[in-house]
Order: structure tokens, then sequence, then C-alpha cells
């Protein structure tokens, strides 16, 4: 069975790679989209991002287009809004799919490991994973849950073993 780091990426600038350079970090894995009245979190994201990542703490967004067609850039626009209107400093993957059949191999996995309140799907963008040092995923954020709401947690995963 595959592991976090096992999986592969592609970044909003075509790289594809393992997410075996986050191995030993916390990360917060998010699908994001910039027309979503939950657009504005990439705020908290990027709070949370700057907080944390000396600590060894990183956000990592994933564009998704599958609600409400609220992602339709491509590439560049997705990194052109990240950056321009919200600063965004952390890694931001590649638009994917995070449901049905083509759902990226990463989000299946995520979904299989903690099912959301109404079963394995995603049901809106900005679905948080929180993803322990060692790989576990130990906690699934609704969309409506903002990203300054899970300080405590993010904390507790920094300070655990």
């Amino acid at each position: 069975m595959a592991g976090i780091y096992d999986f592969t990426a592609t970044t909003l600038d075509g790289q594809t790679s393992t997410l075996e350079p986050f191995q030993g970090k916390v990360l917060l894995i998010v699908n994001t989209a910039s027309k979503c009245g939950f657009t504005p979190q990439y705020t908290g994201l990027e709070t949370l991002q700057k907080k944390y990542a000396a600590q060894g703490f990183t956000v990592l967004g994933f564009p998704c287009d599958q609600f409400g067609h609220q992602e339709p850039g491509d590439a560049a626009e997705i990194a052109s809004f990240c950056s321009t209107r919200y600063d965004v400093s952390f890694p931001m993957f590649a638009k994917i799919e995070v449901n049905g059949a083509h759902a990226h191999p990463l989000w299946a996995w995520l979904k299989s490991e903690k099912s959301g309140f109404l079963g394995g799907a995603i049901k809106w963008n900005f679905t948080k994973f929180l993803v322990g040092r060692d790989g576990t995923v130990l906690d699934r954020f609704a969309p409506t849950t903002k990203p300054e709401a899970l300080t405590p947690k993010v904390e507790a995963a920094l300070l655990a073993a």
C-alpha cells in the first residue's frame, strides 16, 4: 500500500515530483478554487504557512474545477491569481480532480484514510486534510472550517514526535 510520500503531483509550472520532499513535515492539503465563496480562505492558509513554516509545516494547494466550474483558469492564470491576490508562498499544484474515476491518486488515498461527514467524497472546494510528520492523515476538515480555526490542531501536530 502506498504512503503519502510515494504519490506524485505536477506543480503549476509543469514539474512532476513525489511528495517525498515533504517527508517529516506537518501538511495541510487543500483543494482550492479561485472563484469560490471560500476563496478568501487563501488568506488564512497563507497565514498558517508563514506562522508555522519554520517549525516544519506546509500547506499544499491543489486547484480543482469539479465544483461549480469555480477554477476555470489554466496553470498560468491560477499561479498569477494566487500570487497577485493572496501572495501565496506555499506550493501549488496543477489542477486535478478529487472525485470520480479520474480523481488524483493522492486524493483517492486521502479520502480512504479519512472519510467525511457524509462519506468519502469531497463535497466542495477547500476541503482540508491535516497530515502528521509520519505521513498519517490526522484529520479532515469541511470547506466551512476556516484555516485559523485549525491553529490548535496544527500546533498539536507540530509538537507530536
